[in-house]
């Protein structure tokens, strides 16, 4: 499961660096696997992932429940992190992404979370996806 796991987050993170619209309400390519020190944002960072055994009898198969964290950033309103998870959301809902060794089945918004983090004081908005992959 662990190279499923991998092989989508790479093929996420290209889709996501990729799009124009995303990089310009970012200001850059901010999608990170781990958000550098003294990030301000906005940033995209990769929260909880939980993978599950998919097979059948055909293959090998992995449904994966991941999560993107949406920093607004010091400044920015909870506005500005619905806006960037609607764009995470409409850039990867149903995408053909193409991970190596794998096939997508299935990829879905399963879910869209905005709270305020109590210690920053900062809007982030949680993006969960499901993804089901099959082995090639």
């Amino acid at each position: 499961m662990m190279d499923a796991v991998l092989a989508v987050r790479r093929a996420i993170q290209a889709r996501l660096s990729a799009d124009a619209d995303l990089t310009g309400l970012l200001g850059g390519p901010h999608v990170y696997d781990e958000p550098p020190r003294a990030a301000a944002g906005p940033y995209v960072v990769y929260g909880d992932v939980d993978a599950r055994d998919w097979s059948s009898g055909d293959g090998v198969g992995c449904e994966q429940f991941i999560d993107l964290i949406v920093w607004a950033g010091k400044g920015r309103e909870t506005s500005a992190a619905l806006a960037l998870a609607g764009r995470i959301g409409a850039v990867l809902h149903n995408a053909a992404l193409s991970p190596a060794g794998h096939r997508i089945v299935n990829l879905r918004q399963t879910a869209l979370e905005v709270k305020r983090d109590l210690k920053s004081g900062l809007s982030r908005a949680t993006v969960r996806l499901r993804c089901v992959t099959e082995q090639l």
